[in-house]
Parts: structure tokens; sequence; C-alpha cells
């Protein structure tokens, strides 16, 4: 697990003078990075059901385009009108129980001075103890909706991908925020891991529950949390369902999701042997060892 990796042994308050126990950071970025909302969406869930408590907000005027990353209108409960100015909001969620807390990180992609932007962000991670980052993405793919959420764990740390099973990133291209994070936090000597999940390109609207499920019971046994999934478990089935019947209206629709998943099952057959069942029932063993069982939720989707 991360926590392993990352986070130093400690007794109370974290490293001496540090002032708070240590962090991980886990990150989401709305924009280019997030596919379907999938990644920000995880992070919102994460924020509600640990009941992290807001220490801090970067950007607005400094980072933001504002004719491209546009500020948005709310009515309050009162009908008083509120302008919601495009920014990253940073929370901490207490964990008592385990031997870190985790710093949740969400907020819209900059649209200037990344280096800076950065830079501000791991200078607060400093301040907050945090001993290793988890960055999460989406992206759209030629991937069936029928089928399980394509999931990569990547890290450029070799002992984090020895730990946690993770392959070494090979893309080269274009990058977001999260990308650049990424690496500055590596050149800081922070053990980091990316997760991202796949999202059918052909249902690229927001939200994508079955790619944020996906992602969130990755990110509960790489953070060892346990959240109450059971409702995003049904929207994700329910979204499935809603595809399916768009999809069965039109036969070249039907035909192209036919052809993905059949294109997908081929290049899977080979990991549908007795090492990636047995790598499925090692983790179900250490949920039930750890008392984190599944709770009654529906199948992973």
């Amino acid at each position: 697990m991360l926590t392993e990796l990352g986070t130093p042994s400690v007794d109370s308050g974290g490293e001496p003078g540090s002032g708070k126990r240590p962090a991980i950071m886990l990150v989401a970025f709305e924009g280019w990075n997030d596919a379907g909302s999938a990644a920000s969406d995880a992070v919102a869930l994460l924020e509600r059901e640990l009941g992290a408590e807001a220490i801090a907000t970067i950007g607005e005027d400094d980072y933001y385009d504002y004719q491209f990353s546009r500020p948005s209108v709310r009515r309050t409960s009162a009908g008083q009108r509120v302008i919601q100015w495009p920014t990253t909001r940073v929370l901490r969620a207490a964990r008592p129980d385990r031997g870190h807390d985790l710093l949740l990180v969400r907020g819209v992609e900059p649209t200037y001075r990344w280096k800076a932007f950065c830079a501000e962000l791991l200078t607060l991670a400093e301040a907050q103890n945090v001993q290793a980052v988890v960055l999460t993405g989406a992206l759209l793919a030629d991937s069936p909706h029928t089928r399980p959420v394509p999931l990569s764990v990547t890290s450029d740390d070799a002992t984090v991908r020895e730990g946690l099973g993770a392959d070494a990133p090979g893309y080269e291209g274009p990058t977001g925020i999260v990308g650049v994070l990424a690496a500055v936090a590596e050149a800081a000597g922070l053990p980091t891991v990316s997760v991202w999940a796949a999202v059918p390109h052909y249902v690229a609207q927001s939200p994508s529950p079955k790619a944020t499920y996906a992602l969130l019971r990755r990110l509960e046994d790489l953070l060892e949390i346990e959240v109450d999934l059971h409702l995003l478990g049904e929207d994700a089935e329910a979204w499935e369902r809603g595809v399916d019947e768009l999809a069965g209206e039109d036969p070249e629709i039907a035909a192209y999701v036919k052809q993905l998943e059949e294109a997908q099952d081929a290049a899977e057959l080979p990991e549908a042997s007795g090492e990636s069942i047995a790598r499925e029932f090692e983790r179900y063993l250490k949920r039930r060892e750890d008392g984190r069982g599944d709770g009654g939720r529906p199948p992973r989707p």
C-alpha cells in the first residue's frame, strides 16, 4: 500500500517540528485531465464521506483566464446570487485510526503559470507534512461501456512500482497539470503514483459514474480507506443500462460497441488466467483481513 511506502512510522504529531500528522495528498483537476468528470467526482465524494475540512484555496486571479474557465452563478436557498470562481480547494481529512491523514486537492486546471502553481501547491504540501502524492485522472479511450473500466496505475518511482504492482509510465506527448505536478512532486522527492480511468469516447459527457466507481475502488486499496459506494454503484449500473438503450436504438453504434467488445476481449484473453484470478482473490482476502468487506455493495463495475 502507498501508506506503507510513503508515510513514516510515527506515534503522534508527525515529524519533529512539523506540527502536523503525516498526510497523503490526493489530487484531481477538472478539464483536460478529467474525462466525464470521473476523477474530480471521485475526490468530491471522498471529501463528503470523510468529513474533510477546507484549509486553503489556491489561484483565482493569479492562474485563471476567466474567458476560458468561466465563473458560474449559483443561487442560495434564500435566492441570493453567488458567483463561484474557478479555483483549487485543499481540504484535510483526519484519520485518527491510521498513521496518516488525507490532503484532498480538487480544482480547475489552471490557465497560466503552471510552474508557480505547482510550487505553491507543493509548498502547502510541505507545510501539511505530505509524504506521498496520488494523482487521479480520466481519459477518453476506445473502450466499450459494457466491460470493466480499464485502469492504469503508474509511477516513475521504482520502489512504488514494486510495492504497488504499478507500471512505469510510457506516455509521450501533450500533458495536463496532472502530468506536470507528477513530475514536479517526483523531483521534490515525494513518492508519486498516478491512477487513471478510461472513459468510452462515445459517451464522454459528464458524469461518468462507472469510471468514478472504478477509481474509488482502486483508491480504497491504495489509501486503505473505506467509503460507502453502494449508491454510486447503482448509478453506475443505471448509466450502463441507459447507454445500452441508446446504443440499441442505433445499429451503427451497436455494431461499433460489439467491435470494441471483441477487440478488448481478445486483448485480455491471456490476462484471464489463473494469475489474474489469484491476484484479485488476494486483494479480496486483504480486504477481509483489514475488516473492509464489501458491505453489500454491488459487483465491481
